[in-house]
């Protein structure tokens, strides 16, 4: 009990020490406004014109609302699959800096037991990007409100739990590799490194369909790009469920699903939804073993004593 009590107050620590640094903060929270701004700004008109000829090749007249609701969806959810790992990443530089200011060395010295500082990380870096990501979803459900609502209560409540795996994702997978961090330089440059390539090779910029098969096939092979097809198929399951109510046959929702990932391929094999939640849960559970391993590993380290190391 004594445990949990420590731990308890060690994530507020954590997550106090967060939301202390406002400039923190606002990098997180702006990084994906500005990919919201970007991605309305400049790609929006790609995507409804690629939409219309998708329709135009069935006969078929989707509404302003429809379109731009069906766009505005297909791209908040490429925001929040990849936000909830750069935020992750971003927001876990409460352990970098408190292994730059000494601090975690503070803690190896202390009576708290080295695994509940380590989970004290991950709790609080889980928490802060889940509230982060809870606010990205506030305001692009405002912006799919003003462009065309299409999403029933069970489509907003999927997305919800799409919301938490994803962050549960991210956290772990920023918990495994910042714990081999020690400088502000080495999270810098995973920060940039996973900002610039992560979108792109979890098909969440660009949609898979786009690439060659090899290449598609090779990036189905990677669990992120189920955690964007997953949030993307509650994004847009309203709006192909609106858009064959008014009138799109069966095949033209199959292909307007297959052109922009809400159905995945592989080695032209689709791939059922359960799949895609047992292969992102299971890769979670992977990441978590290792986590559990190399924080076991430390911890065993800082209570060896200095006459077993001469031993």
């Amino acid at each position: 009990m004594r445990e949990f009590f420590k731990l308890c107050a060690l994530v507020k620590r954590n997550i106090k020490c967060y939301f202390r640094d406002k400039f923190l903060f606002f990098v997180s929270l702006i990084t994906p406004m500005i990919l919201l701004v970007l991605f309305v700004t400049f790609m929006r008109s790609t995507y409804i014109s690629s939409f219309k000829s998708i329709f135009s090749g069935f006969g078929f007249t989707a509404s302003s609302s429809q379109i731009e609701g069906l766009a505005g969806a297909w791209l908040l959810s490429s925001i929040m699959a990849v936000c909830s790992v750069t935020v992750a990443i971003c927001s876990n530089a409460v352990m970098i800096q408190d292994k730059l200011e000494g601090a975690f060395n503070d803690f190896k010295v202390s009576p708290v037991n080295g695994v509940t500082v380590s989970l004290g990380y991950f709790i609080a870096n889980f928490l802060v990007t889940l509230i982060v990501m809870t606010c990205v979803l506030i305001l692009g459900s405002v912006y799919l409100a003003i462009a065309g609502w299409c999403l029933s209560f069970g489509d907003v409540m999927a997305i919800i739990s799409d919301m938490i795996i994803c962050v549960l994702f991210g956290s772990l997978l920023a918990g495994v590799i910042e714990n081999f961090i020690s400088s502000q330089g080495g999270l810098s440059a995973l920060s940039t490194l996973v900002s610039s390539m992560y979108g792109f090779v979890c098909g969440a910029y660009m949609p898979l369909s786009q690439f060659s098969p090899t290449v598609r096939n090779v990036l189905c092979f990677l669990p992120g790009t189920y955690s964007v097809c997953i949030m993307r198929k509650h994004f847009m399951n309203g709006y192909i469920k609106s858009l064959g109510a008014s009138g799109l046959p069966q095949a033209g929702q199959k292909a307007l699903l297959d052109a922009f990932d809400g159905n995945l391929y592989l080695f032209d094999k689709q791939i059922p939804l359960w799949a895609m939640y047992a292969i992102v849960l299971g890769t979670c559970a992977v990441l978590l073993l290792a986590y559990i391993l190399i924080v076991t590993v430390e911890n065993k380290k800082k209570k060896a004593s200095p006459a077993d190391k001469r031993k």
